[in-house]
C-alpha cells in the first residue's frame, strides 16, 4: 500500500495501516499536548534542582533552595508542644481535685482527651466510648477495678492482664470445661445469676433450680463476687444484680461465661503514653460519666 496515500474525507495522509477496510490516519500531536509535555519536563528539571530529589548512598541532594520538609515539621511540632506547655505542665503538677475545679482545664481536658481516646482508645470501646460486644461501656459509672480519675489512671497505666509487672490481674474460672462444675450446675447457677437482675425470671416452676443454683453461686462464686453478688473492686470481679454486662447477661451467654471462664485484656499504656497524657486520658473518661447540669 502506498504510504503517501491521502485520505479523501479528512484530506491527511495514512499510515499505511489498514483493518478491516479502516484506515488509520497520519494524525500529528496536538501542539497544546506537546506544549504541555515540554512545559512539565522543564519543571521536572527545574524542581530537581531547586528541592531535595536524588539519593546518594546514605544522603541525597539537598538542592539550590535547602528545603527541608522533615524540619519543617519538627519545627511546628516544637511551637505546637511549646503552645501546650502550659496546659500540660498543670495537668501534670495539679491534683485531679483541682484540675476537675478549674474549667478552663476541663476544657482542655476535653478537647485533648477526646483526641488521645480517639487515637488509643475507640477501636474497642467505641467513639462514643460506649462499648461493644465484650467492650464496656465507659459511660455508665459502673467499674470493675473503680471509677474516679485516680483509679482509671492507675488501671490506663498498669492494664489488666497486661505484661506489665504491676498490671492488674482477673480471671474468672473454666467452671464447667476444667469440669469444676457439672452441665446441670452450671445451668443452675446461670439461672440463678440472672434472676439477680431479672426478678421477673423467678418462678415457682424454677424455684428449686434457683435454691440450688444459689447454693452453686456461694460455693464457687461467692469468693470472688460476694455473697451478696454485687461483686468486689479489689479484684475486678463484676457487680451480678445491677444487669450491666461486658459479655452478656442472658441465660445463653451466662452459661457460656460460667463453662468457658473470662480473661479480659486491656493494654498497658505506660510506655505508649506520657504521664500527662494518661492523666488527661483519666479525667476526660471520668468525666464521660459525670452528669452535665
Amino acid at each position: 500500500m502506498d504510504v503517501e496515500e491521502v485520505d479523501p474525507i479528512s484530506g491527511r495522509k495514512t499510515t499505511g495501516h489498514e483493518w478491516n477496510g479502516i484506515k488509520e490516519l497520519d494524525t500529528p500531536v496536538p501542539r497544546g499536548v506537546l506544549i504541555f509535555l515540554v512545559v512539565t519536563h522543564l519543571f521536572a528539571l527545574l524542581w530537581w534542582v531547586l528541592m531535595p530529589t536524588w539519593p546518594l548512598g546514605t544522603t541525597y541532594t539537598k538542592g539550590v533552595l535547602g528545603t527541608d520538609q522533615w524540619q519543617r515539621v519538627e519545627e511546628d511540632m516544637a511551637q505546637s508542644q511549646a503552645a501546650r506547655a502550659p496546659w500540660t505542665t498543670a495537668i501534670e503538677t495539679m491534683s485531679f481535685d483541682e484540675i476537675i475545679a478549674d474549667e478552663n482545664l476541663m476544657a482542655f481536658v476535653r478537647g485533648s482527651g477526646r483526641q488521645l481516646f480517639g487515637d488509643n482508645c475507640a477501636a474497642c470501646h467505641g467513639m462514643d466510648a460506649r462499648g461493644a460486644a465484650n467492650y464496656p461501656d465507659l459511660t455508665d459509672d459502673d467499674w470493675l477495678w473503680g471509677g474516679g480519675p485516680e483509679n482509671i489512671a492507675e488501671t490506663l497505666r498498669v492494664g489488666i492482664n497486661s505484661p506489665h509487672e504491676e498490671t492488674r490481674v482477673a480471671q474468672m474460672p473454666a467452671f464447667g470445661r476444667d469440669q469444676m462444675l457439672e452441665r446441670a450446675q452450671v445451668r443452675q447457677v446461670a439461672l440463678y445469676v440472672r434472676s439477680l437482675s431479672h426478678p421477673e425470671t423467678s418462678t415457682a416452676d424454677n424455684a428449686e433450680a434457683l435454691q440450688a443454683g444459689r447454693e452453686v453461686f456461694l460455693t464457687n462464686c461467692a469468693a470472688c463476687h460476694g455473697e451478696d453478688a454485687t461483686g468486689s473492686r479489689d479484684v475486678g470481679a463484676p457487680n451480678l444484680t445491677d444487669d450491666y454486662w461486658v459479655y452478656g447477661g442472658d441465660i445463653q451467654t451466662l452459661v457460656t461465661s460460667i463453662h468457658g471462664g473470662r480473661q479480659g485484656h486491656m493494654p498497658t499504656w505506660d510506655e505508649r503514653l506520657s504521664p500527662s497524657e494518661i492523666k488527661t486520658l483519666a479525667l476526660y473518661v471520668n468525666d464521660l460519666g459525670v452528669e452535665k447540669p
